[in-house]
């Protein structure tokens, strides 16, 4: 048993103020059920580093079954290993329980859900945890079992992540000397690198993540394991990658973390095309989304995937076909439903995505047209797309001037929006204007 170190909250900086007070209220309550509820992660993490979290996740000794006993607004999702949502509006607060890595054949049954069997574990994994397992890990089958915090501790992937906020105490509780690898701004694996990275290939590309977006430096044992086994990422379910690189993207450090990446060798055994294609061009687009993106304090719903998957794509020439192609024929002669949608190694690229990558494209020529009259440029304003392609000419068009015309001629359609009528008394208001009912016409039948 290793002893924690406890760091009492004069010694550090943080402070409820700074944590949500929807996982405030979770923590609490649990404290109140008499359950162990830790803020953990990537969470305790940030407010550490003085950064705002994207999340507020939470590790307790409750079993899942008690978490939704205690909340009427949660919800257990995930087969593997279940865990809580606490929802709160759109807001979702994550409760997992700690849990341990154990060996084969050690697996138990725990409140009341049979261990997942070794041949069933190959296949899927729907665990959405901090250190967020491969759905495809062949090599690692048993992890579900639940634990205690310092065993939840010790499976988690890097020393910086295992970090606990003790709400009862308002103390640090430190297992694998995180802080101090915190303070010394490296990203340290817990455990054998090597043997971890089997486990979670995708923990390599986190890495590399993590290092970039904090401007860490990565410990030269996890280097060299990554380096060693950078064509095990290949093993990694296609579409968890695919999510991967939009985190990247709408973290505001993507250009430092693709040049990581493509310096690893890890791009070209999952998307070949980005690994060939990493150049100057593709630099200066993620150069310039980076900027965007440090503008906001969290990730605006701007940086919608066809904005974000075109800043990958255009630069290095896979931009979609504009207008209309013809579709093109199977080998049985006959014309396919459907054409060929944009590929990216084996990552799974929606076809929505990829044809609203087009249609904000097809606007771009339009939005520099200035000649156009009033009537039509506000008419364009209308259109659904309308807005993810002002986003791409704010980050892409390099045309401040337009981009203020443009918010201009959307806020003063805006102004001339038809005012809402108003409810009638005792009757509810439905906040649409009225419709006019279409008087019926009257059909005379001829004379007998």
């Amino acid at each position: 048993m290793v002893e924690p170190k406890v760091i009492p909250r004069d010694a550090h900086t943080v402070s409820r103020r700074d944590i949500d007070s929807d996982a405030l209220k979770v923590l609490y309550r649990l404290r109140e059920g008499g359950h162990v509820a830790y803020l953990v992660g990537g969470s305790v993490r940030d407010l550490l580093l003085a950064r705002r979290p994207k999340d507020f996740d939470i590790g307790t000794s409750a079993h899942p079954s008690q978490v939704k006993k205690l909340f009427r607004n949660c919800w257990i999702i995930g087969r593997r290993f279940r865990l809580a949502h606490v929802r709160f509006g759109t807001k979702v607060v994550e409760v997992a329980t700690f849990r341990r890595q154990v060996q084969p054949g050690e697996e138990i049954v725990q409140d009341g859900v049979p261990a997942t069997a070794p041949a069933a574990a190959d296949v899927t994994n729907e665990s959405t945890a901090e250190d967020g397992r491969a759905e495809r890990a062949p090599a690692v089958h048993h992890d579900n079992t639940f634990g205690t915090p310092e065993e939840d501790a010790f499976r988690r992937d890097f020393t910086i992540n295992a970090l606990f906020y003790d709400i009862s105490t308002f103390a640090i509780i430190d297992y694998v000397n995180g802080l101090d690898d915190l303070r010394a701004g490296i990203v340290r694996c817990i455990g054998d690198p090597e043997v971890r990275m089997i486990e979670d290939p995708v923990r390599m590309l986190r890495a590399i993540a993590l290092a970039a977006r904090l401007d860490f430096v990565i410990d030269p044992p996890l280097a060299s394991a990554i380096d060693k086994l950078r064509h095990e990422i290949a093993r990694s379910a296609p579409p968890r990658m695919l999510e991967e690189y939009y985190k990247i993207l709408r973290a505001g450090s993507g250009e430092k973390t693709f040049r990581g990446l493509a310096a690893a060798g890890l791009l070209e055994p999952i998307s070949e095309e980005l690994h060939h294609g990493s150049g100057d061009a593709l630099w200066s687009s993620l150069a310039a989304l980076d900027t965007y993106r440090r503008r906001f304090s969290g990730t605006p719903d701007t940086l919608t995937n066809p904005v974000l998957l075109g800043s990958l794509l255009v630069p290095i020439g896979l931009a979609p076909q504009q207008g209309r192609t013809p579709l093109p024929e199977s080998s049985t002669g006959k014309r396919r439903r459907r054409p060929i949608g944009l590929k990216l190694g084996p990552l799974p690229i929606a076809r929505r995505d990829v044809e609203r990558l087009r249609q904000l494209l097809g606007l771009q020529r339009r939005l520099h047209d200035l000649t156009a009259s009033v009537r039509n440029q506000r008419a364009l304003t209308h259109r659904s797309i309308f807005r993810e392609a002002l986003t791409w000419l704010e980050i892409h068009g390099n045309a401040p001037d337009l981009v203020e015309h443009w918010v201009t001629v959307l806020a003063e359609r805006g102004a001339e929006e038809p005012v809402m009528a108003p409810a009638a008394e005792g009757g509810a208001d439905t906040g649409r204007p009225r419709k006019r009912r279409r008087r019926r016409r009257k059909y005379h039948r001829p004379a007998q």
